[in-house]
């Protein structure tokens, strides 16, 4: 089968031919229909050397869903055939956390090696993928395979992020996304489906800012040196009860403390190594700065019920499997509108 990897550091992905997986016991076999082309791997293969851990070579892809193509001996609760899509973030299946369904959160996935799809286990971006456990599958039923991936991180990350702070979103409040791209324009969505908050949209591209507009902002506002004067302007000086930085970079953590209200959420979602000061007289009175990670494999179902309902719409542009390293260069240089997809069937 083709399969899109990361083989040496610095390199760009490479499509290649690798066998086809074979579904041990308690394992399952999907032919992939669709995988999200996310900027966690453009990191992933940013890292140095002495960074990056998960060995050579590693197939691309955290945001899958295919049909089940073969089942593991002791399978059982899913049928040949079946559209399924992928909770990525995924643990042991045994401790506190887990139990709770919250495997994002697993307590013991470092210390037993557990890792991604694409994110050190072998991942979505090949026309054949290998699943450990049939609790990480989760039924499509009708919805669309090219715009089911990304919801799988683009649309379960701003969901876990928003759901914590839906007690702060009233009528009459304010949420700030920056950054609206893939996450972004989902979280934008999210947020008028769910609250009945006024969403501000920050980004820097004018573009974006217009994908923003498209899909649910109230405002949209330029990144830029004078976005913290804009955003309090448009606030009456308050500023926002929720404020959830898709970028994660220095200059839009610094906007995000200067755009949050007293008592409100400041959420860093982005992998940009920003850092926000925290400390008495730093940010506003009691505000909660949180680095939240993916999300649980219930709030993915609930992701894919909002999506059933037509609440959510997910841009995409579609690349096949031999087109992927593109899908990755346009990513990097900001040139993709939402979220790209890749289909390894074509």
């Amino acid at each position: 089968m083709k399969a899109v990897q990361y083989r040496e550091i610095g390199k760009a992905p490479e499509v290649v031919t690798v066998p086809d997986p074979e579904a041990g016991p308690g394992q399952v076999v999907l032919e992939v229909a669709a995988a999200g082309v996310c900027h966690s791997d453009i990191a992933v293969m940013e890292w140095p050397a002495e960074v990056y851990g998960y060995g050579f070579p590693l197939t691309l892809g955290h945001e899958g869903v295919g049909k089940v193509a073969a089942l593991g001996q002791g399978v059982t609760g899913l049928e040949v055939g079946e559209m399924v899509a992928v909770y990525g973030p995924q643990g042991c299946g045994s401790c506190a956390k887990c139990a709770e369904g919250k495997e994002n959160y697993c307590l013991r996935a470092a210390e037993l090696g557990i890792n991604p799809p694409g994110l050190g286990a072998p991942g979505a971006m090949a026309e054949y993928m290998l699943i450990d456990n049939a609790r990480h599958l989760v039924p499509l039923g009708d919805l669309d395979p090219v715009s089911a991936a990304p919801l799988t991180d683009a649309g379960l990350t701003p969901y876990h992020a928003i759901k914590k702070s839906l007690p702060k979103l009233v009528p009459g409040s304010t949420a700030v996304v920056i950054g609206t791209g893939g996450l972004g324009h989902m979280a934008i969505q999210i947020l008028r489906a769910t609250t009945a908050a006024r969403v501000i949209a920050l980004d820097v591209s004018k573009e974006k800012l217009e994908l923003a507009a498209a899909v649910g902002a109230h405002e949209t506002v330029l990144s830029d040196a004078d976005a913290t004067k804009a955003v309090r302007e448009l606030t009456g000086g308050l500023g926002a009860e929720v404020v959830l930085d898709f970028v994660g970079v220095g200059p839009t953590v610094a906007t995000a403390a200067g755009v949050v209200a007293v008592e409100g959420d400041l959420t860093v979602v982005g992998i940009g190594g920003g850092t926000v000061p925290v400390g008495f007289g730093t940010i506003p009175f009691d505000v909660s700065v949180s680095t939240p990670y993916w999300g649980s494999r219930g709030e993915l179902i609930e992701v894919l019920d909002l999506a059933r309902s037509g609440a959510l719409t997910v841009h995409t542009e579609t690349f096949g499997i031999d087109e992927a390293p593109l899908a990755y260069e346009r990513l990097h240089a900001g040139q993709v509108r939402g979220r790209a997809v890749v289909l390894p069937r074509g």
